[in-house]
Order: structure tokens, then C-alpha cells, then sequence
């Protein structure tokens, strides 16, 4: 039988939180090059964008726990983006 639609969300939720993780650490490490290139106004941008990660960050651990925390796929991988 599948998932209902809120197993579902139990389950990307933490796919999106672990993808996000990637890219905030991906973004960081740029600004660091963008920094040391002497490209000091887009590493600025960068750092902006990690910032609003850390954001997005949050809003989703906060959905993931309203929902019910995570809830494992049994074997299923769904990569959505």
C-alpha cells in the first residue's frame, strides 16, 4: 500500500533538510573563493544567500517536527526537486 500524503512530507522533509545541508556547505565554501579571488561584493551575495539557507534551514525542521519528525520510506528513494 503507499504512502498517504502526510507520510510522504515525513519523508522528503528530510531529504530537502539534508539537500539544503549540502548546498549551504557547497555556497560556503565559494564565498570563501569568491572572498579570496578579491570578488569581496559576491562573496558578500553568497554569504547572503547561506544566510537565507539557514533560514529556509530552520522553517523546515520546524515543519518536519509539526508533522510527526521523520518518517523512514522503507526502502523507497524518491528524488525530488
Amino acid at each position: 500500500m503507499g504512502l498517504s500524503d502526510s507520510e510522504k512530507i515525513r519523508v522528503m522533509l528530510p531529504h530537502w533538510l539534508e539537500h539544503n545541508k549540502n548546498h549551504i556547505t557547497e555556497f560556503s565554501e565559494w564565498q570563501g573563493t569568491a572572498a579570496k579571488e578579491g570578488m569581496a561584493e559576491i562573496a558578500d551575495l553568497i554569504g547572503q544567500a547561506v544566510s537565507k539557507m539557514g533560514e529556509i534551514d530552520e522553517l523546515l525542521t520546524e515543519a518536519l517536527a509539526k508533522a510527526g519528525g521523520a518518517l523512514e520510506d522503507h526502502g523507497h528513494h524518491h528524488h525530488h526537486h
